[in-house]
């Protein structure tokens, strides 16, 4: 069965590796315009995009994008009632290609933005991750990016999983310089590819 030529994860992160609070919503104090940009214009070049049922990037083209929702709620693959190019999936009942078949993406290129569990689920298989960090802010008691955060920090949970990371590139210089920050990990066969700075 044919596997994604890509797959990349896409999270902005609290000081102490949080993407979200209790009560898994994303504060105001994570969203701002240069991250929310970068972001729109990475999952404009994928062709599924995975999350949880609490995930969702809400931008202009989200109603275009094709798309698996990570879910307990059914046995293995679903359609979505209201939406034709989604797929409820559950990756006990189906395999990852199963439910990529099953959208009619094989082969594409993948983005995985959210929850905590689909976050950890595709650690071992993620080609790309886009990592922004907001380290003015911190979320106690909030939801990790990944299940090992906070006991380690999310960058040493990438590089445990054989991800090295570029250059740091400051988001919005202009309003704190040396502040909000993105950080792209990369695995070792890739660091070559002329979009990745090392």
């Amino acid at each position: 069965m044919p596997s994604p030529h890509r797959i990349e994860g896409y999270a902005i992160v609290t000081e102490d590796g949080m993407l979200a609070d209790a009560g898994r919503v994303m504060p105001d104090s994570l969203k701002f315009e240069a991250d929310q940009n970068f972001f729109e214009r990475g999952l404009d070049g994928v062709d599924v995009v995975v999350h949880g049922r609490h995930s969702h990037e809400r931008q202009p083209h989200s109603y275009l994008r094709r798309r698996l929702i990570l879910t307990r709620q059914v046995p293995a693959i679903a359609a979505h009632p209201k939406n034709e190019k989604a797929l409820f999936w559950n990756p006990a009942g189906a395999s990852f290609e199963q439910a990529l078949a099953a959208l009619g993406t094989p082969d594409g290129i993948v983005g995985i933005i959210g929850g905590p569990d689909g976050f950890g689920m595709f650690l071992d298989r993620y080609d790309v991750f886009h990592l922004s960090r907001a380290p003015d802010v911190r979320l106690h008691g909030g939801r990790p990016v990944f299940p090992e955060v906070p006991t380690r920090t999310p960058e040493e949970v990438l590089a445990s999983h054989g991800l090295a990371s570029g250059q740091r590139q400051v988001l919005d210089p202009a309003e704190r310089p040396g502040g909000r920050w993105l950080a792209t990990f990369v695995k070792a066969r890739l660091i070559d590819e002329p979009q990745f700075e090392f």
